[in-house]
């Protein structure tokens, strides 16, 4: 079999790796490495799972509409990437405005857990009347139970 010429050479490995090169990206858009977190200060909330933040954003703030607020009070808060543990902190302060911290992209969910636990110690919050967690999520952007 004969050699190919350098020009052919050049011209197979460069369009191999033009086919190769839109694959990462094509994949992280179309999956769902990252987790978005939306808020309607005392009125409601969404979480989406998604591949890049645009989607998530638009996804947890029609969530956060079906809540029951104008989506545009649905203020974005926190888009991770990669989504890792999250955890979503309920806050009360003692003169009575009440929010969601969110925080995201923790390695395991005794991670995530301790995180809440440190954005509840008193040294640190002392001005709240309430503080515990109240959702938690995986890497893959579902809910699980906070025990």
């Amino acid at each position: 079999m004969p050699a190919l010429p350098k020009p052919a050479i050049a011209f197979v490995a460069a369009f191999c790796l033009t086919g190769l090169l839109p694959a990462g990206p094509a994949r992280a858009d179309a999956g769902t490495g990252g987790i978005a977190f939306v808020q309607a200060p005392e009125q409601s909330s969404g979480v989406c799972a998604a591949g890049n933040p645009d989607k998530g954003f638009a996804c947890a703030r029609e969530k956060c509409a079906e809540g029951g607020a104008a989506a545009g009070d649905c203020l974005r808060i926190a888009w991770c990437y990669p989504a890792g543990w999250s955890v979503d902190v309920f806050m009360q302060h003692r003169e009575g405005p009440h929010w969601h911290d969110y925080s995201c992209g923790w390695v395991s969910r005794d991670a995530a857990l301790a995180a809440a636990k440190v954005k509840c110690d008193p040294a640190f919050a002392d001005t709240l009347i309430e503080c515990t967690p109240v959702r938690l999520w995986n890497p893959e952007g579902v809910e699980q139970p906070v025990e």
